[in-house]
Parts: C-alpha cells; sequence; structure tokens
C-alpha cells in the first residue's frame, strides 16, 4: 500500500503560529493538479486513504489535518476552533503547494471550508482557488437537531484498553457513516487515536467543542443567511453528496441547492446518514467521474 508523506505549514491564528499537518500523496508527475480532501469536524486526513490511492493516477492528493484535529498542533485559543480561521489555514496551505487552483473535496466541516474558501472576494480576472467543489453531506442549511446530537460525544475523552476498544466506541456513535467490515472499520479508526501510557485516547483537541457548544438556534439560523449568501457566489461546478438518512442536511436543502448558485448535481446515497466515508467503490466512483467530468 502507497503511504503518504507528513508535511506541516505554518498558519498564523491571534496569538501567533501553529503548525498544521497535511498528508501528502504523490501524483503521477510533479506537474500533476492537486485534490485536496478536508475531514469532518472530529476527524482527520487519514480518513481519504482509500479515495487518495484511487486519485493518485491523476492527483497529488493532499489530506490536511484540521488544526487542533490529528498532527496538527492545538490552538492555545480555543475561539479560534471556526471556520473562517480554518478558510485561512488552508490559504497558507494553497501558497506552500504553489498551485492557483485545486479541486476540493470536503466532509461535512470540510465542506463549509472549502465554500467558503470558494466564496471569498477576489479582483477581476483572478480565478477561484477551488475548480471543482464536491461537499459531502453538507450545505448552507444546517439542522440545529444534529449539531445537538454532535455535541453529546464532541470533546469528550474517554479513555480505551486497547484500539479495538476505541475503535467500536466510534461505530458506537457513527451509525450515519453506513455499514462498513470490521476490517474498513478498524481502518478509519486507527488513525483517530493515539497511544498514552496503556491506554489510547481520542486524537483531538477536547476544545475544539468549546465554540460548538455555544451554538444557538439563533447563531445557526444567523450562520444560515451567511453561507446561503456564499453559496450564491460560487460559479465552479459543484456536486453535493447527501446520506438519504442524513439528520443534519435535508432533501430540501439539498434540493435547493441545485437551483441556486453554482446550481448543484446532487446524488443521494441509500443506506448512508451523515456523513458518507467515500471508502466504497461506488462512492469513489461518483467522486471521481465527477471531477474528471
Amino acid at each position: 500500500m502507497t503511504q503518504p508523506v507528513l508535511r506541516f505549514v505554518n498558519c498564523l491564528d491571534s496569538t501567533g503560529l501553529h503548525r498544521m499537518a497535511y498528508w501528502d500523496w504523490a501524483g503521477p508527475s510533479p506537474q500533476a493538479p492537486v485534490l485536496v480532501c478536508v475531514h469532518g469536524l472530529s476527524r482527520q486526513g487519514r480518513d481519504f486513504d482509500v479515495l487518495a490511492q484511487a486519485m493518485q493516477s491523476h492527483y497529488r492528493v493532499i489530506c490536511p489535518d484540521v488544526v487542533g484535529r490529528g498532527r496538527s498542533d492545538a490552538l492555545r485559543q480555543p475561539a479560534g476552533y471556526q471556520i473562517p480561521s480554518y478558510v485561512a489555514d488552508m490559504v497558507s496551505l494553497l501558497a506552500r503547494l504553489d498551485v492557483e487552483q485545486v479541486d476540493w473535496v470536503g466532509t461535512s466541516m470540510g465542506g463549509l471550508i472549502g465554500l467558503g474558501l470558494a466564496s471569498l472576494p477576489r479582483p477581476a480576472g483572478v480565478a477561484s482557488p477551488i475548480r471543482r467543489l464536491v461537499l459531502n453531506d453538507v450545505g448552507p442549511a444546517i439542522r440545529f437537531e444534529a449539531l445537538q446530537r454532535i455535541g453529546t460525544y464532541l470533546g469528550k475523552t474517554p479513555r480505551f484498553p486497547s484500539l479495538q476498544a476505541g475503535a467500536d466506541y466510534l461505530r458506537s456513535i457513527s451509525e450515519g457513516f453506513g455499514p462498513h467490515t470490521d476490517a474498513e472499520w478498524l481502518a478509519l479508526s486507527a488513525p483517530m487515536f493515539r497511544q498514552a501510557g496503556a491506554e489510547w485516547v481520542a486524537h483531538y483537541d477536547p476544545s475544539i467543542a468549546l465554540p460548538f457548544g455555544a451554538v444557538t438556534p439563533e447563531l445557526v439560523a444567523a450562520g444560515e443567511a451567511a453561507l446561503w449568501a456564499a453559496y450564491d457566489q460560487l460559479r465552479c461546478p459543484t456536486l453535493v453528496i447527501r446520506g438519504a438518512d442524513s439528520d443534519l442536511l435535508t432533501r430540501e436543502t439539498a434540493q435547493a441547492m441545485t437551483q441556486r448558485g453554482p446550481k448543484a448535481r446532487c446524488v443521494e446515497l441509500a443506506g448512508v446518514g451523515h456523513a458518507p466515508t467515500l471508502i466504497h467503490g461506488d462512492q469513489v466512483a461518483l467522486v471521481r467521474d465527477f471531477l474528471s467530468s
């Protein structure tokens, strides 16, 4: 199995610098186009191992660990765990990669980061930094009830006697990911933990939950208006993937996304909720075919 190279880029925040880690899967040539894959709220860049390997024949694939997750630094000020800060980090990443445009696959939070990056104002004649955008089970309208569900486990730091025990716990709170074999689930789960003595703990900063815990229905409504305004600015071809049982992205919102802004193509996946893992052959083919069309 091909393995990625772990690299780091320095990023600026309100207190100084932090390092963002990213997993670099080599492409077929130094001139290969770049695909950036960004994970969900409490996940990390190795979620995309299967997709990255499938896309390596055409792309150099870059999979960041968003700050506070995986191998990236934790922030000194937890208030910085916000989408605008993550977008700024991605601008630093694109500068490090020295590319004008990338294709983007974003799962949940990673999709919102891509949406924010693609909608940034820019001078006349300057192309969007995102050529094609895949939004994996996320859109401008996010159900508050889904955020409450995520809040029941986000930021908690249980310790486990083994990696398998940790994987079993993740499976119990991740039914929306859809069916996976035991081997598939263990592969998805292993990078989510780090060993601390004889125990295994989650590989993210528990403080990412602090800004999230302050969300109210009123803030969600205000954020929705801002996200729709950003979405309506998009001009890049956009694919929306929706888990048919998703409690975060409603069918009504996904349908509206096909009528507004970039008039996205929408594909719904049966038997999956929030969010598809993009490791199964049909899901990989869906992404590959859209990006190459």
